[in-house]
């Protein structure tokens, strides 16, 4: 397979002269995301942070014209973004590999950017060990561990839990969620009386509900996805007496999106939720990225998937300018090492040693203001790395 790649690899870009010095003036990006199927709104927000950063910065860099070419996934499917990501460096001739909104995904493609030494940039999928597939991959999101772990040290040193209840979504990212919150929990001081997995699609939430408040804990930890799910679970929290300020409810960011406290209204009240990104959050880089983008984005907001397109694009262009237009995946990559800049969600730079980012971890807590409930910043965690990197 490997050798199959390498020549696929070298016959595609073994082309003539001409072609070759076409590719000296255009820098060109493959962008593979799931445009279509049921993350098609994650990846329309990540490729609306892109188009941003290209409208705000123009679409030269280091004398280099920049090129997208996009491909969709339709995914999860990590076969199909092996595939699409083969054709865009073979036949596409591709100087760079980027999106990636799903861990699947990202895995599926990490094989032909090592084989074809070219850099691979993450904008979002947040499973540790990515980065470790390949030495050409670098991430300019999160990782579930990064902001989970942190969480469960703040509630225990901060926040003076001393027990929790764990109750996640049974599927990849809500495992990691759990164990990263519950290590970072139990290090500290913290003891985990009880732990519960809900089915990932449309469950009836009471039955576990119930065996929370049999427990009777101080807090309770909660992974979910998006959708529909945050306002269903606060309901039943709340039927059965577990709301703040009685029993504090700790969270992983897309519990309250600004969509999920829309539906979910008061019963959202008093969640202290952890993120990498906070769209109320009043900095001018930040103010003047919000502003931007409603107004390319008929007034949407930003989300997790439109600052990591963002800051991605930008870690594309900063190593562009520091090799001077160079854009083989060893000079990009060095480039990329140890790079720091500030972003609309704060400071952050990246890791030398592991390639992965690291950045301010926020606690949240969902509050009113002028008369609306949303996340307010109550703690900021600076320089925070990803402490379960290479945990299999």
């Amino acid at each position: 397979m490997v050798k199959r790649i390498a020549a696929a690899v070298a016959l595609g870009l073994g082309v003539s002269w001409s072609m070759m010095a076409m590719a000296q003036e255009t820098v060109k990006i493959g962008v593979l995301l799931p445009y279509s199927g049921p993350f098609a709104d994650a990846a329309n927000q990540l490729q609306a942070g892109i188009d941003l950063y290209i409208q705000k910065h123009g679409d030269e860099v280091a004398g280099k014209k920049i090129e997208i070419i996009k491909k969709d996934t339709g995914g999860p499917n990590p076969d199909v973004a092996r595939r699409l990501a083969q054709e865009l460096v073979v036949r596409d001739g591709v100087d760079i590999l980027a999106g990636f909104a799903l861990t699947p995904e990202a895995l599926g493609a990490a094989e032909i950017a090592d084989q074809a030494k070219k850099l691979l940039v993450v904008m979002n999928a947040a499973t540790s060990v990515i980065t470790e597939q390949s030495p050409y991959i670098v991430r300019t999101s999160v990782t579930i561990p990064q902001l989970n772990y942190a969480l469960g040290k703040w509630a225990f040193e901060e926040a003076g839990v001393k027990q929790a209840y764990t109750l996640v979504s049974d599927y990849g990212p809500g495992h990691d969620a759990e164990s990263s919150f519950s290590k970072g929990f139990t290090e500290a001081g913290g003891e985990i009386v009880g732990s519960d997995r809900t089915p990932v699609a449309n469950p009836d939430f009471s039955a576990y509900v119930q065996r929370v408040k049999d427990a009777n804990p101080e807090a309770v930890y909660i992974f979910v996805p998006g959708g529909a799910q945050p306002a269903a679970i606060g309901k039943a929290l709340v039927d059965r007496g577990l709301a703040p300020p009685d029993v504090k409810i700790f969270a992983q960011g897309e519990l309250t999106h600004p969509e999920a406290l829309e539906s979910m209204g008061e019963t959202a009240r008093g969640i202290i939720t952890t993120f990498h990104y906070t769209l109320e959050r009043d900095d001018p880089l930040n103010n003047e990225f919000v502003a931007g983008y409603r107004e390319a984005n008929n007034g949407r907001a930003p989300d997790l998937f439109s600052i990591g397109g963002y800051d991605g694009m930008h870690l594309i262009y900063e190593v562009l300018k520091k090799t001077n237009g160079d854009a083989s995946g060893d000079a990009l990559v060095e480039a990329a090492k140890g790079m720091s800049w500030q972003s609309p969600r704060g400071p952050m730079s990246i890791d030398p040693e592991t390639r992965d980012v690291i950045q301010t971890v926020y606690i949240r807590e969902v509050q009113e203001v002028d008369g609306e409930l949303q996340n307010v910043i109550i703690h900021e965690i600076p320089d925070v790395k990803d402490p379960l990197h290479g945990a299999q």
